[in-house]
């Protein structure tokens, strides 16, 4: 895309990279490798890469064990257990519910922790206010859980597991957490190989927290070493779904490259991180299920527009451009563009065009009214960023709570969990986008997780060059503190953040739990990519994480 002089001010035109507060970020770790799929037609390749027949055949029967009566409702729950962590149960979604919803929250057939902790976390996962009460009988006379149950290890990690869905309150989790937590981890070099590989797994990353497509590959992975005949079907059926989903994403991944070098960021936008194969890894991770893939590509772009502007406030623009870019976005009219620096045109117009885009789509489906919500969240992400903007040039530090206020707003997580709807159908009513606009609690605990976790990681890199101060300094300079104990209170806050989101799928819900999964989702991927590092920035921490998913076969 050509850029044009403007008519802008001098003092504009004249800065230079000697006034801007540039950072160093690495080059793309990918190039234009996902264009070659490109030209690869979408039937030819599924058909080379699975038999339909054998794809549908494998299907029924599960959906047969799924449906078929049993006396034994841990076995069904062990079945449902294993095609969601497979990656595959949005194939059964209206089977799973019906045999859930036979389940009563207050009765179950075994009395064995794994038992009574898999009933629990199932019922959870799915929204059914089961009551933590049911651990009670796993404690002794002194209130503590009994000591008997650590030579259960897959109890223990049942329990463990189950612990990640609680909500504030709930000070029997917590104990479970505590106690399973500290206990596996001393048992990592006790226990054989398979059982120690399990139990690293769970800590790092337990399945409340975890990508649904990534788990799939490491379950996968675990599965296959058990031959029985009913896992045997479902193991091949989930290798056949992972290998047809590879193809559907590898050639949106392709138009979403394709999109991105017709921008020509690194000439146009060099100080920019070039990370949209990383981007589409984000939305791939927000929702990977075929009949969303509309959603996927422009969930892409909006996150791509939205880290540009991020680099843009944060790494390059000088405040009088800022001022000027910020007024125009308020606008949100094409003929704004004139007042712009040349390289911020490319910019509006990128961003015009995305949400152009989404628009022509949703009127086809009568939902015109989306657009005024998400528009006005980007409004409000970018009023943020001067915010921000103009307290780096002052060297202001905000109080922890104004820090809060702005910066929440600046980690894009309403504004992209509204957009995340955006290719959603119908489900995504005018009801909806009316709820997400007033920040409900799901949301903000989305934004809070996003926050921390992202304040923890970066804020050295950050702080290495001219940069608005992170909560961490904001909260050291306020209460006097080191790092290390402010580390230690926002992973606190992550964690209440965490029950919160367990509290908004609790039913009744105020919308349809398919939208509350993607605020679920927005939350894993940040506990995926910014768990230890900055995994966006450096993305070399999650290059082997989208290799796994979008070049590497999965072995048959």
């Amino acid at each position: 895309m050509a850029l044009q002089d403007s008519e802008v001010p001098s003092s504009i035109l004249n800065a230079t990279a000697g006034n801007r507060p540039t950072a160093s970020y690495h080059p793309t770790l990918w190039g234009e490798k996902f264009l070659d799929y490109s030209s690869v037609d979408d039937s030819v390749a599924m058909d080379a890469t699975i038999d339909q027949d054998e794809f549908e055949a494998l299907k029924q029967k599960i959906k047969n064990m799924l449906i078929s009566p049993t006396d034994k409702s841990f076995k069904k729950l062990s079945l449902i257990d294993a095609v969601q962590r497979l990656g595959v149960a949005y194939h059964f979604e209206r089977e799973i519910e019906d045999e859930l919803e036979k389940l009563s929250p207050d009765e179950y057939d075994g009395n064995d922790v794994h038992s009574v902790a898999l009933r629990f976390r199932l019922l959870r996962q799915q929204g059914y206010p089961i009551s933590c009460d049911i651990f009670g009988g796993f404690k002794d006379d002194r209130g503590k859980f009994k000591v008997s149950l650590i030579n259960d290890v897959t109890g223990m990690l049942s329990l463990y597991e189950a612990a990640h869905l609680r909500i504030r309150g709930e000070d029997i989790l917590d104990e479970a957490l505590a106690f399973t937590t500290s206990h596996l981890e001393s048992m990592v070099t006790q226990v054989s190989p398979q059982l120690s590989d399990e139990i690293l797994h769970a800590l790092n990353r337990p399945i409340r927290r975890g990508l649904p497509r990534l788990e799939a590959v490491y379950y996968i992975d675990l599965y296959s070493r058990d031959d029985s005949k009913d896992k045997a079907i479902l193991l091949k059926f989930a290798k056949l779904d992972f290998c047809m989903l590879q193809v559907i994403h590898r050639k949106e991944l392709s138009i979403i490259t394709e999109w991105w070098k017709n921008l020509d960021v690194e000439i146009n936008l060099p100080y920019a991180r070039n990370r949209v194969v990383e981007c589409y890894f984000w939305a791939m991770g927000v929702y990977f299920e075929p009949r969303y893939s509309f959603a996927r590509k422009i969930f892409s772009k909006v996150i791509a527009m939205a880290s540009i502007l991020d680099d843009t406030y944060d790494a390059y623009g000088t405040l009088e451009e800022l001022e000027l870019f910020t007024n125009a976005i308020k606008r949100w009219d094409i003929s704004n563009i004139d007042v712009l620096p040349k390289y911020m045109k490319l910019i509006y117009q990128g961003l015009l065009d995305v949400f152009g885009e989404a628009e022509e789509q949703i009127s086809k489906e009568g939902r015109t009214y989306c657009m005024s919500y998400v528009i006005q969240a980007v409004k409000k992400v970018v009023q943020a960023y001067f915010e921000e903007a103009k307290w780096c040039s002052e060297g202001y530090f905000p109080k922890v709570e104004e820090y809060m206020q702005v910066s929440l707003v600046t980690t894009c997580y309403h504004m992209l969990a509204t957009a995340s709807f955006l290719g959603m159908g119908k489900i995504a009513d005018e009801q909806a986008f009316e709820w997400i606009s007033n920040y409900p609690k799901i949301v903000k605990a989305s934004q809070v997780i996003c926050r921390l976790m992202d304040d923890i990681v970066s804020h050295e890199f950050e702080q290495k060059r001219k940069h608005v101060a992170s909560g961490i300094e904001c909260y050291m300079k306020q209460h006097g503190v080191s790092d290390e104990e402010v580390i230690k209170v926002f992973r606190k806050e992550i964690s209440n953040g965490w029950k919160d989101i367990n509290e908004g799928f609790m039913k009744p819900t105020e919308v349809a739990m398919p939208l509350l999964e993607r605020i679920l989702n927005l939350a894993r991927v940040m506990d995926v990519i910014y768990k230890d590092d900055d995994g966006y920035t450096n993305s070399y921490v999650i290059k082997d994480y989208i290799a796994t998913l979008l070049e590497k076969p999965v072995p048959f």
